[in-house]
């Protein structure tokens, strides 16, 4: 039996391997803010399997929410799996199967036996729960069919596991309907469980094991509880921003570009998924470059959505090392209207804007030429003011986001978006800084992007295989 030290982490193959000898008994008790700050610790964690094919399915309805954050860092479909206990008869409590969809199900002969439950008692016990399975799925999915399992990963999700009863019916259920591998992933649950799951799974993912669980909402500071409209919700916002379950192709384009500037050629990274409805080009700010940790977080975030991007340095090394350049906004501008130009010669589909501190006076200010055609422009943390006077010429609709809490620059955006002609938006992400480091910060600002943008796009650009059009009649 493990120790009272004992905090699992990630366990695949050995999952009884002990922590390090020095680990308090505070770690082996994580503690977790609510399910969405439990999805986002176990998501790291599940990445580290590098797990092919997955189909991310929460157990409804305190899974969903956990299971939501680990499909979004996956980039993986979310479904759920649901599946209801058959109780003998005489005694409910006690369990002889279990059902899934799909018409599976799984009984347990010694309990059939011994509690002497007839065909015809388990035909009715089926036919009535196999009913309400039928009822909360289509509460769940609406018009939308189950995702494929069949040859994939099948990585189940809980809020944390007290016995496991259910947790392995889940996995019982996911291999019936075909998965491939079956992995299991839970912030929080008592070593036997994990004992008697470790048989029905290839791989189980832990956050914390304590030996004295008690019940699983004592390890959370909010386990209020999850209704069925927010499972439905977030089966909805995945279905949208990623798909229906589709085993997706790489992008159409994932390259490293370089783009010519007059005598430079400035270096970039190109990312155009199949189909997508326009591609973000990416200004960044002073000091910074085309590997800015933020910018590429957001740009992850709008591919996962279906969304080109092209990160780029805006200056040459040796141009970095020139002040009076980081600050040129005229200067930037035309990089980023050269960019526009090379990119809208290669892949002639709608070009967006997305720029951070000074980079966003540069984007406003190359969206306010004459010829631009920007489909939208988003800046983060940004200094629009820089753009001056170009900003009345700005047609794009455009959007400010600003941490709440950098006083200073949401001044700043406050007074140029009295100067925007077009359509605009402030949006101050609470307790957010100039850098956006908070926990949740960045991810906030992509979302807020991602919504911005695909509100603003076409439906019509493409980018298919073998071929790059774009419907200009729209």
């Amino acid at each position: 039996m493990p120790s009272a030290s004992y905090a699992p982490r990630v366990f695949e193959v050995d999952w009884k391997r002990k922590p390090d000898s020095s680990a308090s008994g505070e770690e082996a008790g994580m503690r977790f803010s609510d399910r969405t700050a439990a999805g986002r610790r176990l998501a790291d964690e599940v990445r580290r399997l590098r797990l092919d094919d997955p189909v991310v399915l929460g157990l409804p309805r305190g899974g969903v929410p956990v299971a939501y954050e680990v499909a979004r860092a996956l980039d993986a479909p979310l479904d759920v799996i649901v599946v209801r206990k058959l109780g003998v008869p005489a005694r409910p409590e006690l369990g002889f199967g279990a059902i899934g969809e799909g018409g599976v199900s799984i009984l347990n002969e010694s309990v059939v036996m011994a509690a002497r439950v007839g065909a015809r008692e388990r035909t009715a016990v089926e036919r009535a729960e196999r009913a309400a399975l039928e009822r909360r799925l289509e509460h769940y999915r609406g018009e939308r069919p189950a995702v494929e399992l069949v040859g994939r990963t099948a990585l189940i999700v809980d809020d944390g596991i007290a016995t496991g009863s259910t947790a392995s019916a889940a996995c019982q259920v996911a291999r019936a309907r075909g998965a491939d591998r079956v992995v299991l992933a839970v912030p929080v649950a008592p070593p036997e469980a994990l004992a008697a799951l470790d048989r029905e799974t290839d791989a189980l993912v832990c956050l914390s094991s304590p030996d004295r669980l008690g019940s699983v909402g004592q390890w959370y500071d909010d386990f209020s509880q999850t209704d069925d409209a927010e499972v439905a919700e977030l089966l909805a916002e995945n279905a949208r921003t990623v798909g229906h379950g589709a085993r997706r192709d790489p992008p159409a384009v994932d390259a490293e570009v370089t783009i010519g500037a007059g005598w430079v050629g400035l270096p970039g990274h190109l990312v155009l998924p199949y189909g997508a409805p326009g591609v973000v080009v990416f200004a960044h700010g002073s000091g910074s470059s085309r590997h800015s940790p933020r910018n590429q977080a957001v740009a992850t975030e709008l591919n996962r959505a279906g969304l080109g991007t092209l990160l780029f340095d805006l200056l040459t090394p040796d141009e970095a090392f020139d002040r009076g350049n980081v600050f040129d906004i005229r200067l930037l501008a035309e990089r980023l209207g050269r960019a526009t130009a090379w990119l809208r010669h290669e892949h002639p589909v709608p070009v967006c804007y997305f720029g951070a501190s000074t980079g966003a006076a540069a984007a406003l200010t190359a969206a306010a030429e004459p010829d631009a055609e920007i489909a939208a422009v988003v800046s983060r943390g940004g200094r629009p003011d820089l753009a001056g006077e170009h900003l009345a010429a700005v047609r794009a609709p455009t959007l400010l986001v600003v941490g709440s809490a950098d006083l200073q620059v949401v001044e700043l955006n406050r007074s140029a978006a009295e100067r925007l002609r077009c359509e605009h938006r402030l949006a101050l992400v609470p307790g957010a800084t100039h850098l956006f480091e908070e926990p949740g910060a960045i991810e906030a600002v992509g979302e807020l992007a991602r919504g911005w943008f695909l509100d603003h796009l076409p439906p019509s650009g493409t980018v298919g295989r073998g071929e790059t059009r774009y419907d200009r009649s729209v």
